[in-house]
């Protein structure tokens, strides 16, 4: 018996192969040449029912064909592309996503969020989501921690959430993550067992919210897979600069996607996955006040580091007309 055959999870053969029953559309030319063979594969394309799916992939075809063409690939360089891609895939795990890393290291995911998360006048800016959010984050009041005592120096953050005409918008609800003072999230610990560092609070009839945190500081991306060997071979760094993540939604408004770099890290300028905004950096105050850090609720020592923050939000109405004013400039099908 096969090795094959003994594994369970083997679908076995049906008893006879068999198309997918979609007849031939087209007599294509036999591809005697390099240019029939991407033209064909575009023609092929032009069956998708779905008018936005047949346009992406008709670009897909013809930019990756132009790829292989302009860089002359060997056949070598592209079974060695495949099998990297599979290594990709096969390093995913339900808390790791080995494929958004390799996406967020080439730009992508950075560039489509800056793409569907168009911004005019004052609203605040998107970037990218990360890995690291959980849905079993604690709720807590105005005021309250985030984070448990020794995760890292002592941070405030206060603001107000706003309309682009500077109109207080009322219970929203801010979900708010971040690493601790060693560089890693909750959940990248095996004995965690309970959120840290991560918090979900609602904004005040004013718009206001505030809370206990901690400084962020800069850590490196994992390091460990396919996407940390790809860094290496392009002579790049793994780190991301020190950064608070928040996602802020209310109804009637476009939800948003964001996190706040204090300045003066050194990664800013060369993120690791690019996501870092100028209008996201933030200055942090030092505060030396033994009342002001007691008043505030912090158990011990007299300092800690203020963030101040406004975030404008756009109406979901507001979201369409920009977002649609951006497609058309260039001339994308949807």
């Amino acid at each position: 018996m096969t090795e094959q055959a003994c594994n369970d999870s083997t679908p076995a053969l049906p008893s006879k192969a068999v198309s997918n029953g979609i007849p031939p559309r087209l007599d294509l030319p036999l591809p005697d040449r390099a240019d029939i063979i991407t033209d064909n594969a575009i023609k092929l394309a032009e069956g998708t029912p779905n008018p936005r799916l047949r346009f992406i992939f008709q670009n897909l075809i013809k930019y990756l064909h132009g790829f292989v063409n302009e860089t002359d690939l060997t056949t070598d360089e592209w079974m060695a592309a495949i099998q990297f891609l599979t290594r990709v895939g096969q390093t995913c795990t339900p808390l790791r996503q080995e494929m958004i890393l390799l996406s967020d290291v080439l730009g992508v995911s950075a560039l489509v969020d800056s793409l569907n998360n168009p911004v005019e006048g004052m609203a605040t800016e998107n970037t990218v989501f990360g890995p690291f959010y959980t849905d079993d984050t604690l709720h807590i009041a105005n005021g309250d921690t985030i984070a448990s005592e020794g995760k890292g120096e002592y941070m405030y953050v206060e603001g107000r959430v706003l309309t682009t005409e500077g109109v207080p918008i009322p219970d929203a609800i801010i979900d708010t993550w971040e690493s601790d003072s060693d560089g890693f999230y909750d959940t990248q610990y095996s004995n965690r067992s309970h959120p840290d560092c991560r918090g979900r609070l609602r904004t005040s009839d004013d718009g206001s919210f505030n809370f206990r945190a901690i400084v962020p500081v800069p850590y490196p991306i994992p390091g460990d897979g396919p996407v940390g060997e790809l860094l290496l071979v392009m002579n790049r760094h793994n780190m991301r600069p020190s950064h608070l993540h928040m996602v802020v939604e209310a109804p009637g408004y476009h939800k948003l996607v964001t996190a706040f770099y204090p300045e003066g890290c050194k990664f800013i300028q060369s993120d690791s996955v690019l996501g870092v905004k100028e209008s996201l950096v933030v200055k942090l105050e030092h505060i030396d006040d033994e009342r002001e850090a007691h008043k505030r609720g912090f158990p011990a020592g007299s300092s800690f580091k203020l963030m101040r923050l406004n975030i404008v939000m756009l109406t979901n109405e507001q979201f369409k007309i920009y977002r649609a004013k951006n497609a058309e400039t260039k001339g994308a099908t949807r």
